[in-house]
């Protein structure tokens, strides 16, 4: 069954979740609400109530020239009549979980490459508050701890859901104890995923997690902002490879010709992938 989480009323849920992707006056909801101002090359997703679910690509729109009126213009002339006509036509596969099948067409090649020493490894961006980044995560978890191989993993917050930035953010402030903790972390917010409808819960969650291992969670978890800065270069360098959703994964390899990486667009193939990376990397 699919789970609901969306406003009832699709305008109100453009208006309130999507224009801090732009930046200016009219933000999101939420503390992370202009954490994507300003970006360049930014993705603007519009969700058009519960089924459909539609990317707009845009290049940079500095956050001075794009205010409130501007937006309110772009989302009645382009986005509405656009998501009306799409959801009479066009029923999305859950909420923005790998809409097509086809694979990323890639600009930038460099983030995909396996760290230094290793021959495969898995690289993926992720949102923590997306339901198939939530159901993809068990899958890539098991696949590493059967071969060994080094999983990178990259933030990708999406502009309409309510705390998975500050829930990326979070997860910095534990990867700043070890690593190791900030990947449990991540973890266990997919596997409580459906209790966490909004901020307050994102707190209490990480406030819990943090004393399960003797740590005391902070109230204002960034002061500086610099945990910001690293989950929005995240999201920049995904935009700069060409991410288009979450999760986005790939088996990456150290070859240095024919193909060195390969899109998991099909889950069910991913050891199979991983399998024929090692076995083209043998010699290398």
């Amino acid at each position: 069954m699919r789970r609901r989480s969306y406003e009832p009323n699709p305008t109100e849920a453009i208006r309130k979740r999507v224009a801090f992707a732009f930046g200016g006056r009219l933000r999101g909801t939420g503390s992370g609400e202009d954490g994507l101002e300003g970006l360049r090359g930014v993705t603007l997703v519009l969700c058009m109530g519960p089924r459909v679910a539609v990317s707009i690509r845009s290049g940079r729109i500095p956050s001075h020239t794009m205010k409130a009126p501007a937006m309110k213009s772009l989302l009645y002339r382009f986005a509405l009549p656009l998501g009306a006509v799409l959801a009479l036509s066009v029923p999305a596969a859950g909420q923005f979980s790998n809409p097509d099948t086809s694979a990323t067409q890639v600009h930038n090649a460099i983030p995909l490459r396996p760290p230094a020493g290793a021959r495969v490894a898995i690289v993926e961006w992720e949102d923590l508050e997306c339901p198939d980044c939530a159901r993809a995560n068990p899958v890539v978890a098991e696949a590493v701890e059967k071969y060994h191989i080094p999983w990178v993993r990259h933030d990708f917050p999406l502009p309409f859901h309510v705390w998975s930035f500050q829930a990326a953010v979070d997860a910095r402030w534990f990867d700043m104890r070890s690593k190791r903790l900030g990947d449990a972390f991540r973890d266990a917010v997919f596997a409580a995923q459906p209790s966490i409808r909004g901020q307050e819960d994102l707190q209490r969650f990480a406030a819990s997690f943090a004393a399960q291992h003797h740590l005391q969670f902070p109230i204002v978890v960034d002061p500086q902002g610099k945990l910001r800065e690293l989950v929005k270069a995240d999201f920049e360098l995904g935009m700069s490879v060409g991410i288009r959703h979450t999760p986005t994964i790939w088996v990456v390899t150290n070859r240095r010709s024919g193909t060195p990486f390969v899109e998991v667009v099909d889950r069910t193939r991913l050891f199979t992938l991983i399998d024929e990376a090692l076995s083209e990397t043998r010699a290398h």
